[in-house]
Formats: C-alpha cells, structure tokens, sequence
C-alpha cells in the first residue's frame, strides 16, 4: 500500500524535534495523581482530565470533559472532514502507588534519566496516549485525509464501571470506522507484539460463617468447625494448586482453543522464560516448557486465589477459632467463555463440596477476541515495521481491558491494538517507567497506521 502523503525523512525529523514537548507533558501528567480507586483523589482526576484536554487543544483539536456518575471522560476530535474516523482509546488513571510500596523515588514526581521517565503513569497510560496525540498532529499536518478522535477514560483502572454509561447514548455521534487501543504490553524490547484478544474476568469472594465469635481452641477444637480450612479445602476443590487445571466441572466447555498459526505466533514473541521470571520477579514457574506457558497466559482461562481473610495475623499464635472467614478469588477468561455462565458452574460447585459456604460475585468481563488477520491487523503489522524496523508478533494480552467490549458492543467497528510498553516498564509495579525509544518509534508506528487505514 503506497504511503502517499507522508515523507519518512520529514516524519523522522518530526519524531526527534517532539521529544521535548513530550517530556514536558508526561510530566505533567504524571505529577497529577489521577488515582480512580481512591476517593480522595477525585479532584486530581479533574484536574488530570481538564490538563489532558487542553493537550488536545494544544496540537489543533477540539476536545470536552465529558461528566459520568463516577470520573469524566475526555472526547477530542482533529476533524479534518475526511470521509474516514478513527477512534484512539487511552486512560488517564492510574494505580495507587506509595514510596513505602518500593519507589525509590516519590512516584507522582517525574524523573528524568538519560531516555528513561520514572513515574506513576508513564506506561500505563499517559505516555502511550501522548505519543498517539503528537503522532497524531503530524498526520493533519501531513494532509492524511482521517478524522482522529480521542476518547481517554478516566476508570479504566477500576474496571470502566461508568464507561458504558457514557458511551451507549452517544454512540450515534462517536460512530467510527474503527478503534485503535494503545494499553497493552510487548513480550520483549526490540520484538514488535501487537495484541489480538483479552482474556475476560470474573472476581467473586468466598465467605463461611460457622460461629458467632472466635472461640478457645482448646475448649472447642475437635468440635468446631475451622471456616479457614474449609475454605481452603474448597480452593483445591475447585483447581489443582500445582498445574492450575480448573476442577469446576464444565469450566471449559466454552473455551476456543488457539490455533496453531496464533501458538507459533506466540512462540516468535520473543518470549523468553529468564526474561519473564526477571521481568515479573518470579523465581518458580509450572512449567519449563515455553510453548505451556505462552498458551496458559494466553489463550486459557485460569483460577487465582489473591487473599485469604479471617483468624488472627498478629505476631505469635492467638488460639483461637475464628467464626468466619473469606477467600479473595478470580477466574480469567478466554473466547467463547461467558462470565455468567462460568460464575453458576461455580456456584453450583460450591455448593456441592460445601453448602454452607456463599458465593458473592464481584466484577465481572466478557473476554475479547480481535483481528489476528485482515486489513486492520496488514496495517497493524506495517505500521509496527515502520516504526521499529521489524514485523511484529501477534500475541494475545492476559489481562482485560473494560472499556474494549464496550466499545466492541455500541461502536461495532473493528478495534486493533498498538501498545507500546515493555515488560521492565513495571505496570502497576513500584518505580513504573517509560522511555524515549519506544514514544519515538511509536510516532512513526502510529502515522503509518493512520495513513494505511485511511486508504482502506
């Protein structure tokens, strides 16, 4: 496909004059703690949402903070009155982070070291979304003949409980040829990744109650029953701990299973068993077998159990019962996996091996299967080769991304991923960072796309 319009020698010049109009507005954006979880910070996500619009502003758009029942969305357009749009998605919130959580520097105070930013935010999401806006600026200017509208949420870390809400009544004026994301993760520096599908999500908690108070468990042990060890006698119930193969009878019924030209894909990713222990600080796996772990990150849904709560966790030994306990659990899902039915093959398991004990179910994602070929994923895969010099991988990402289905469900236009962060960029990790080579490839990477989609 000609790449007409564009000069790479001007397009390169472009890229190395931005860095630092690009540095100036990472920074600030990372010095605004736009933290969604937490409602103190309610008034720093405003701010954080008005700063971001102004950006928008900045390079020749037209841009709004669009109000939800929970935090805003801002909704940018450079409308150049092409017959195309392409819609950009990003987020602006961040995890909670603390110098106490292992900085070793204060998380909301950019820093600056040779090519590297340090940051809360800085991958996850604002650098990716700054490098889509300066990328974006050079296309108008260049004459590509593509609208480009900008939808940065401000809950995506939250799950996008009010995205939904935002988006369904004015689906008609953000009709779109199609969505670009760019949240998502290579496999390894210098290997191009570009995601093609989410695993899905369903969160529950697991509650017993056997008594009214603790109770001395020498008066009453042997007698009492111990919710703490029912309930982990029901967590290996439901998964075998040392292979993660889910026990809940018909759990993978609905499960589509990867085909072999996605796992060889997987397998060109640059994945590297080293690097990812390294990367994720991990010093035992479950498997040595690269082709089992990509396809169980990737393509399989899994069961986790991230905290237990009940009993005594002081220092020492209290002895006694306690009358209720809890257990923290999720199962990620994958395509054609629905998060409703695997909730009731949950429940009904529960129920079998333990009545007493309750299900309450939490959040909850449909999983997202996307383009793997096309002329989405040929412009996907160019774009990668003109910003980085080489062709990418198509991989799938573990984790979920809210505001994808919905998107997928009210825009109903084909959504293509091209992130730009790397494993050691710590998202949601202490001492998260970004760096200059992947925001300078990215703004090449991201005007090719937009000038291949726009002759589609």
């Amino acid at each position: 496909m000609a790449q007409q319009g564009v000069d790479p020698r001007r397009l390169q010049v472009y890229a190395d004059s931005r860095r630092e109009e690009f540095e100036e507005k990472l920074a600030a954006l990372v010095e605004i703690p736009t933290i969604s979880m937490d409602p103190e910070r309610k008034d720093d996500i405003r701010r954080g949402a008005r700063l971001a619009a102004q950006f928008i502003e900045d390079v020749g758009g037209r841009a709004q903070v669009v109000d939800t029942p929970g935090h805003p969305v801002v909704v940018g357009e450079l409308d150049v009155g092409a017959p195309r749009t392409l819609t950009i998605y990003n987020h602006m919130d961040v995890q909670p982070a603390a110098i106490e959580d292992g900085w070793q520097h204060e998380p909301f105070l950019f820093r600056k070291v040779g090519e590297r930013y340090g940051g809360r935010g800085t991958t996850d999401d604002k650098g990716p979304a700054l490098t889509a806006l300066l990328a974006a600026r050079f296309a108008v200017d260049s004459g590509i003949p593509l609208n480009i509208r900008f939808l940065w949420e401000s809950e995506e870390e939250i799950g996008s409980p009010h995205f939904e809400s935002f988006l369904k009544p004015r689906r008609a004026a953000l009709r779109t040829h199609s969505v670009l994301v760019s949240d998502t993760i290579w496999i390894a520096r210098g290997r191009p990744a570009v995601s093609t599908g989410l695993r899905g999500l369903q969160s529950a908690t697991l509650r017993l109650e056997t008594g009214a108070r603790d109770v001395h468990s020498g008066l009453t042990g042997g007698a009492a029953r111990n919710p703490l060890v029912e309930l982990a006698a029901l967590v290996n119930e439901c998964y075998d701990v040392r292979t993660g193969r889910v026990k809940i009878p018909g759990f993978y019924d609905g499960v589509k299973k990867a085909r072999k030209s996605e796992l060889d894909s997987f397998l060109s990713s640059g994945f590297s068993i080293p690097a990812f222990k390294s990367a994720h600080g991990l010093r035992k796996l479950r498997s040595k077998d690269r082709r089992v772990l990509v396809e169980n990150i990737w393509a399989k849904p899994t069961f986790e159990v991230h905290g237990f709560v009940g009993g005594y966790s002081g220092p020492g030994v209290k002895t006694a019962i306690p009358p209720s306990a809890e257990v923290k659990i999720s199962m990620r899902l994958v395509p054609d996996q629905s998060p409703a039915k695997v909730l009731k093959q949950l429940r009904d398991h529960v129920r079998r091996k333990n009545p007493d004990a309750e299900v309450i179910p939490d959040a909850a994602l449909a999983p997202y299967a996307g383009e793997f070929e096309g002329p989405y994923a040929d412009a996907a895969r160019q774009a990668m080769i003109a910003g980085f010099g080489k062709k990418p991988a198509f991989v799938r990402e573990g984790g979920s991304i809210g505001a994808v289905v919905t998107m997928k469900k009210h825009l109903q236009a084909p959504i293509m991923f091209l992130g730009l962060s790397l494993p050691e960029h710590g998202y949601h990790a202490p001492n998260e960072n970004f760096d200059w080579g992947q925001a300078h490839g990215g703004m090449k990477a991201f005007v090719s796309y937009f000038q291949r989609v726009s002759q589609l």
